[in-house]
């Protein structure tokens, strides 16, 4: 504890003396959030590729070029007491970062760039660090981890997945091992000791998921002393004598930070236990039979994102048609309820696009990622209906046993920070909810990415045979080629027409999750057309093979635009990385899920004009792009703000009925 307290001293923070250390966070009021918003919105940072900081480790790093390993390692311990002593200063990360950078070539066989340095400096002053795709965010964050750890911090390197955490656990072992480091990687399976020990160690790779509910597991045990050992034997065996699971909440360097703090954190953080459902199939089916037999704007209206309401049409029918019945349906609030939930599994959720269905069970497709979460369920019945829908296996309501959100959990580390290839458009959010601000770093070397003009298509059909099309001619020219699309069933459908031309591709959905490395990696093959669904957070660098580099590097095709536009430019960062030639264009249609949602009025007014290709037409659809993708980005703020205010409420009402508030 003492060292953290000496660590962050110069961050004039509250630490918790509980458990374990971590930051005591107080309510902001809406003034300040919404001046750090517009401050942000305003002003955008950027790190100067000369600054002098960099100059100073190069040379202090010529010092230590012809030392021996005795001789780095003191050098970092060195700088490590000072920092105990006045914080993360510049005049302490100067020799620690030579001393890292040094013992890096010698381990690794890499030595960091410039810009990493600067992307490391910018980590451990609690900010994040914007770098561009492909210019090597993992080994800039060994920096921030070895300084941070060798000044007596607990480091949890936060990834997207298990996959990626075990990767670079094991990737950068050698560099900690130099130093003295212990490192560690929480993995899905693991058991609750197993678990207990990894967090002991000096580096801890964990994905965001296993961490925020080893969290949870915590807060059941610790947050309050009554019904401790009943509540912790339904999560995981753990009795009220335990130690806690985590070790402490001292330093957070968040992998793809936009997509854990931002896209992630729209729905709350919940352990919860398994009870009898009091409904049953036959109540879900009679629901579903129901909301078959409604006519969409008279009976019910689609709501914001995928919710659907009864009208008061609608509300007059299903009470004729209820007339006389038993139970619950004689309750108008149930009524509503059930039908509501009916529309929404069958008009709102769609199977290969929201959610799969594998083992004979409902899984739930992240939309932003494109990966399965097996472990979540949407709430409220939904989940229910959707498995009725689906001639699944009915599981039953959960009781919430404790939960949290990305925002409160991730504010409560004494030092919080982040790295992403796309952070720019969400730069006012993050300072508004976690007080972080973003600095852009500058590419090591130049972009030498081709963006090729936007083809905009009436129908969605037309769309895909250009898209085969497209592919197939890239393909045989001998190029690499990488299709991004939105969904699973809309990867199924390209794969389909590609196999009617008689294209080799390989297909990366939801469904092919366990492959999506090797995938990937192969992407940059001579010919090789790799069809995939979101590629957000993937982090695996492709090769490309000298053949292709020569023809031109990787060639992306988006499909459909999505409602972030950061996750389009995710796609995009796929090609040209690191200096490498590539090429982007985007191929789109009217039809797409993002304007039928946002201005299905406007876009089927642009399907009756020429859609040409002259710089004008160009212009015009890259603003309505433009202000399409702002107002779902501006509906998805509201409902990550809207969550985080539900999570004050629930916090307040705790607080209001004596239970134990954290």
């Amino acid at each position: 504890m003492s060292d953290i307290r000496a660590l962050i001293a110069h961050r004039h923070l509250i630490i918790a003396d509980g458990v374990y250390a971590e930051r005591l966070t107080e309510p902001v009021h809406k003034l300040e959030a919404w001046l750090r918003f517009w401050v942000a919105w305003a002003r955008s940072g950027r790190a100067n590729r000369k600054d002098a900081f960099v100059s100073a480790v190069d040379a202090w790093g010529k010092r230590l070029v012809d030392a021996d390993d005795e001789a780095v390692r003191r050098c970092l311990g060195q700088a490590a007491a000072q920092m105990r002593r006045d914080g993360l200063c510049d005049e302490a990360l100067v020799p620690a970062f030579a001393a890292i950078r040094e013992a890096s070539g010698r381990c690794l066989g890499k030595r960091h760039h410039d810009v990493q340095l600067l992307a490391g400096r910018v980590l451990l002053r609690g900010q994040i660090a914007e770098m561009a795709t492909g210019e090597g965010k993992t080994l800039a964050g060994t920096l921030a981890v070895c300084a941070a750890a060798a000044a007596g911090a607990l480091v949890h390197v936060v990834t997207v997945n298990d996959y990626l955490a075990e990767r670079d656990a094991e990737e950068n072992e050698p560099l900690f091992g130099f130093f003295g480091f212990s490192v560690g990687t929480v993995k899905q399976d693991m058991s609750i000791p197993d678990r207990q020990a990894v967090y002991h160690s000096h580096v801890v790779y964990v994905s965001n998921k296993e961490l925020t509910f080893d969290y949870l597991k915590d807060r059941i045990g610790f947050g309050s002393k009554l019904e401790v050992q009943s509540k912790l034997a339904r999560v995981g065996g753990v009795g009220s004598g335990a130690s806690p699971i985590l070790g402490g909440l001292h330093v957070a360097i968040v992998d793809e930070a936009d997509s854990v703090l931002i896209d992630e954190a729209r729905t709350p953080l919940i352990i919860s236990e398994s009870m009898p459902d009091d409904l049953g199939e036959e109540v879900y089916q009679r629901a579903l039979d129901m909301a078959l037999e409604l006519t969409p704007e008279r009976h019910f209206r689609f709501g914001h994102g995928r919710d659907v309401w009864l009208t008061e049409a609608g509300e007059a029918h299903v009470g004729d048609l209820l007339h006389g019945s038993e139970g619950i349906w004689r309750s108008p609030l149930w009524q509503r309820e059930l039908i509501n939930k009916a529309l929404s599994a069958l008009h709102g959720f769609r199977r290969d696009e929201h959610y799969i269905v594998a083992e004979d069970k409902v899984q739930i497709v992240d939309e932003f990622t494109g990966r399965v979460m097996p472990d979540r369920t949407w709430e409220r019945g939904l989940h229910q209906m959707i498995e009725c829908k689906e001639g699944c296996e009915i599981t039953g309501q959960r009781k919430t046993l404790s939960q949290t959100t990305y925002q409160r959990f991730f504010g409560r580390y004494v030092l919080l920070c982040g790295m992403t290839g796309t952070a720019k458009e969400i730069r006012a959010e993050l300072r508004q909810v976690y007080d972080l601000r973003v600095l852009r770093i500058p590419t090591f070397k130049t972009s030498r990415r081709v963006h090729g003009p936007t083809r905009v298509f009436r129908q969605s059909a037309e769309r895909w045979d250009a898209v085969a099309a497209r592919a197939a001619t890239l393909s045989a020219d001998g190029r690499a080629v990488l299709i991004g699309t939105r969904s699973v069933d809309a990867s199924e459908a390209l794969s389909k027409r590609l196999d009617a031309l008689g294209v080799r591709h390989k297909v990366l959905n939801a469904k092919q999750d366990k492959d999506e490395a090797a995938s990937v990696a192969a992407a940059g093959d001579i010919g090789a057309i790799t069809v995939a669904t979101n590629m957000a957070g993937r982090g695996t660098d492709i090769r490309l093979d000298p053949v292709v580099e020569s023809k031109g590097g990787l060639h992306v095709i988006l499909t459909e635009f999505h409602e972030s536009a950061r996750v389009d430019r995710q796609l995009f960062g796929r090609s040209a990385r690191q200096g490498n030639p590539g090429s982007v264009e985007a191929m789109v249609s009217l039809e797409d899920e993002l304007f039928k949602q946002y201005a299905a009025f406007a876009a089927t007014r642009l399907s009756l004009l020429w859609l040409g290709q002259s710089r004008f037409c160009q212009l015009c659809f890259s603003l309505f792009v433009a202000v399409v993708q702002g107002r779902a980005e501006r509906r998805n703020r509201r409902i990550r703000l809207d969550t985080i205010a539900r999570d004050q409420k629930w916090q307040r009402s705790l607080g209001f009925v004596g239970g134990h508030k954290k």
